[in-house]
């Protein structure tokens, strides 16, 4: 099983076709994440997954790029995303406990104040009972969503919520600032995505690279436009390189 996957084979074997695409519209983002990758894993080897491990991190980073899927809501759900963070001269780092402000002298321009860790530890069997109905199909994003906007984000377990993503975002940037290999990681499996999307761009320039029409057929008429052209051009670049070779 594969490890990591190189960026040229991520495009080959887990980019989602349109019709992929289209089955994943009826689902939530958790659920869109899990179908995604567990269809393409199928599509490659011929069965499902026997556990996570099976699966690597820069495939999930790949699909989530894709689907447009932030990083910070899955940690409750058994994966780890790798996003490369804008602005990354502004981020913060939040303090592991009170009662330490001299702790990490060479940090203090970039501290801020502490986890409220007790918020989290008195929310945790709500916080699981949520993620594990999120994880199952049980319950529906929006719904819960909904359930904790209802006391202008006031609901406790939505705050602890908040609490382990900035924990999660904390830890993410310390592996992130003190790794080469970990930039150099992400920053390959964007450029992948990004040039990708940028080629699209390219060749769907009618409406600025919009679909502007709400009619199903037509939508369904340029997405399969588009696909046509991204085979094209992949198949030309193809010819070019063995050629290249050869020479």
């Amino acid at each position: 099983m594969k490890k990591t996957w190189q960026p040229e084979e991520l495009v080959e074997y887990w980019t989602l076709l349109p019709e992929e695409l289209a089955l994943l519209n009826q689902k939530n983002d958790e659920n869109r994440l899990g179908f995604a990758i567990l269809l393409k894993f199928f599509e490659i080897y011929a069965r499902f997954p026997e556990n996570n491990q099976e699966i690597s991190k820069n495939v999930v980073d790949y699909v989530a790029k894709l689907l447009d899927i932030s990083p910070q809501k899955y940690s409750l759900l058994g994966f780890q995303l790798m996003p490369r963070l804008k602005r990354i001269n502004v981020q913060k780092l939040y303090r592991p406990s009170t009662g330490n402000n001299d702790a990490y002298p060479n940090l203090q321009p970039i501290l801020t104040r502490a986890i409220n860790w007790d918020l989290i530890r008195q929310q945790y069997d709500q916080m699981v009972k949520y993620a594990t109905a999120l994880r199952l199909g049980m319950a529906e994003t929006e719904a819960i969503l909904k359930r904790f906007t209802r006391g202008n984000l006031l609901h406790p377990t939505y705050q602890a919520l908040s609490e382990l993503g900035k924990a999660v975002k904390t830890i993410f940037l310390c592996k992130y600032l003190h790794s080469v290999e970990l930039r150099q990681e992400i920053n390959a499996g964007l450029n992948v995505v990004e040039n990708w999307n940028s080629a699209n761009s390219f060749i769907f320039y009618g409406k600025g690279g919009e679909i502007a029409t709400n009619r199903l057929s037509d939508q369904e008429l340029a997405v399969l436009s588009l696909h046509l052209l991204q085979i094209s051009l992949v198949y030309i670049n193809t010819l070019m390189i063995q050629e290249v070779l050869s020479t």
